[in-house]
């Protein structure tokens, strides 16, 4: 089942943080986050599974950024959240994505336990200018039955910035 609004100012500071919150960014069913000033770019054209690829840092800057198609752009959310006992999932506002904007490519399926902030996988469709602090995706909860283990050491938590990806330390 998904958290209504309600239910998740409910839990709010409890089994649910985000911080900053702020209660205007409640919506029936979810909860607006927004876009970082920060982004990475992926230096070489072809990224290798098995190696770290070397990433470029770009700050979007007040008048906005023109992303390009047929690129990838790692943003974060502005947002740290931490959830226990729900299952938080993040899409993009259907604003966003009626502009042809993808705010996730696989990665809008989080796990019990994590904490940190989210990494955005922005991806056009075509060429589409983005502004730091706009709201630009949406977290919200499903509740979880049965017993689990909570993601308290994974590779990607407690993050502090844009993460790239880690899979190279799979084949470690």
């Amino acid at each position: 089942m998904i958290l209504s609004g309600n239910e998740i100012a409910r839990h709010i500071g409890k089994e649910i943080v985000i911080e900053p919150y702020d209660p205007r960014r409640l919506n029936p069913n979810s909860y607006n986050l927004s876009l970082s000033r920060e982004m990475l770019v992926y230096e070489n054209r072809v990224l290798d599974m098995k190696s770290p690829n070397p990433a470029k840092r770009i700050v979007i800057p007040e008048e906005g950024l023109q992303l390009e198609p047929g690129k990838l752009y790692l943003g974060r959310t502005n947002e740290y959240t931490k959830t226990e006992g729900f299952v938080p999932m993040l899409e993009g506002r259907s604003s966003v994505g009626r502009l042809g904007l993808f705010i996730h490519v696989t990665a809008g399926f989080g796990d019990v336990g994590f904490a940190g902030y989210w990494t955005l996988e922005l991806f056009c469709v075509q060429p589409v200018i983005v502004y730091p602090d706009v709201e630009i995706c949406q977290i919200y909860y499903h509740d979880i039955h049965g017993d689990y283990v909570p993601y308290s050491s994974g590779k990607y938590q407690n993050n502090t910035g844009v993460q790239p990806s880690l899979i190279y330390r799979d084949f470690q």
